[in-house]
């Protein structure tokens, strides 16, 4: 939700140009794929705001407040932006190299730190609180907007809104003609090697202090927000068509007014929106908010924003999951081997869009317990290190990938593990649910 902050009420008393359905399709077409020989590199980086010293006692919105006003007054090269439950977010600038983004979101971080640890809090790297409830921190239009549309599904849009954090790695769409660095070929690795993601970097087990079954219930939130709003395109379509017909086809989440609440539409889609041109006709300005509204694993924004792992743990975990991916898509020959790597993944999809398709569900449930999904992240693994001197990448990082391979890709874990284990009670009792048992290899997990 990097964006979420932005497309304010200010958009609503712009020139207004009312857009048929062939305009729309045009524009998406030409501003989605911007496709050229990879060069640029960013991440986003999601973090929960906690207390200090006892992280489990929740951040008074006061508190939260001060701590961000003194937040605006340190130089940052990263923008800095808050979500809707109080969760900070870094967005880089696009970079000429993984060294030179490692670098810049690194000295941004230790100031926002610095800054945060004067007030008495931290950053803290989980994908899912696994202490408080979703409670809001933003009152804006938008996110009153988001919550009431959100809310007809059910309880995980406000977790997801509120409670949730993320890495989001993003690459430049690739080439227009076709072979490993090729947008075609970018578009279906995203897709395909997204599931390895989300289970060798799953770190959400928890919710209200309590195993949810999951591995990434993060990923599970956005599996249940539904397949319009949180879900990609038909899989096998040329790109650019494919995301054209899935924004027109995806829900109108709201249509903004310059006062009082915005009107939450139920079942409108942007095409209909069109046709119908009621409760007014869209405009360029809706169009491109309307594409803020829209969350799904592999967003195109000119270029790929990789919307799928958690946030990781530690003050620089952050950095694996940037330099795998990195080295994944932007190495031609680790680009080949992932592809390799991955396409036996496929057939389990059963042609359904991401994440709606059992290959991400497993992923999100047993994280690489999959025997399958633990095969594939050990071999996108061994490319990546392979691939990281090609892309400059200092020893220190090498070095964290290779730790981060040893301790949990080889090992068929991830960090979710480890805050599994630590509920256990000190006489090696479990204060986990029953057991139930994977279907594919018969290992226990939580149920």
């Amino acid at each position: 939700m990097s964006d979420a902050s932005t497309a304010s009420a200010s958009d609503c008393t712009a020139p207004r140009t009312a857009l048929t359905e062939a305009e729309v399709e045009a524009l998406v077409r030409g501003i989605c794929f911007k496709t050229g020989p990879p060069r640029a590199l960013g991440v986003e980086v999601e973090w929960l705001v906690h207390e200090l010293r006892t992280p489990q006692l929740p951040v008074t919105p006061e508190r939260l407040e001060a701590a961000y006003a003194a937040l605006r007054s340190v130089p940052l090269r990263s923008a800095l932006t808050v979500e809707p439950g109080g969760q900070l977010e870094l967005s880089s600038p696009p970079a000429a190299s993984l060294m030179e983004c490692i670098g810049t979101v690194s000295a941004d971080l230790d100031a926002v730190r610095a800054t945060l640890r004067r007030d008495g809090l931290q950053l803290v790297g989980l994908g899912h609180d696994p202490w408080h409830p979703p409670r809001r921190f933003l009152r804006e239009p938008r996110y009153d907007a988001m919550e009431a549309c959100l809310d007809r599904t059910g309880p995980a849009g406000r977790h997801m809104m509120c409670a949730s954090a993320s890495v989001q790695v993003c690459l430049d769409a690739g080439h227009e003609e076709p072979g490993p660095l090729g947008h075609g070929r970018r578009w279906w690795l995203a897709h395909q090697l997204g599931p390895v993601l989300v289970a060798a970097f799953a770190n959400s087990p928890l919710t209200g202090r309590r195993p949810t079954g999951w591995l990434s219930t993060r990923q599970l939130l956005w599996m249940e927000i539904g397949p319009g709003r949180a879900g990609a395109p038909p899989p096998g379509g040329e790109p650019r068509a494919a995301w054209a017909r899935h924004v027109l086809d995806a829900p109108v989440m709201c249509v903004r007014r310059d006062g009082g609440p915005w009107t939450v539409p139920d079942g409108l889609s942007f095409r209909d929106w069109t046709r119908s041109r009621t409760p007014r006709a869209p405009t360029r300005e809706d169009l491109d908010y309307h594409l803020t509204t829209l969350f799904p694993p592999v967003r195109p924004r000119g270029h790929l924003e990789l919307r799928m792992i958690d946030a990781q743990p530690g003050e620089d975990g952050w950095i694996v999951p940037l330099a795998v991916t990195a080295a994944l898509f932007d190495d031609p020959q680790a680009a080949e081997t992932a592809y390799r790597a991955v396409k036996p993944l496929a057939e389990r999809s059963l042609a359904l869009p991401a994440p709606h398709n059992p290959v991400w569900l497993d992923a999100a449930r047993y994280g690489l317990g999959d025997p399958e999904l633990h095969e594939a992240a050990v071999g996108c693994f061994t490319a990546a290190l392979e691939a990281l001197p090609r892309l400059g990448a200092t020893t220190e990082v090498m070095d964290a990938v290779a730790a981060y391979h040893d301790r949990y890709v080889r090992r068929g874990r991830c960090p979710a593990d480890d805050l599994l284990d630590a509920l256990r009670a000190p006489d090696g009792r479990t204060r986990l649910r029953p057991m139930h048992t994977h279907p594919a290899h018969g290992k226990d997990f939580p149920a």
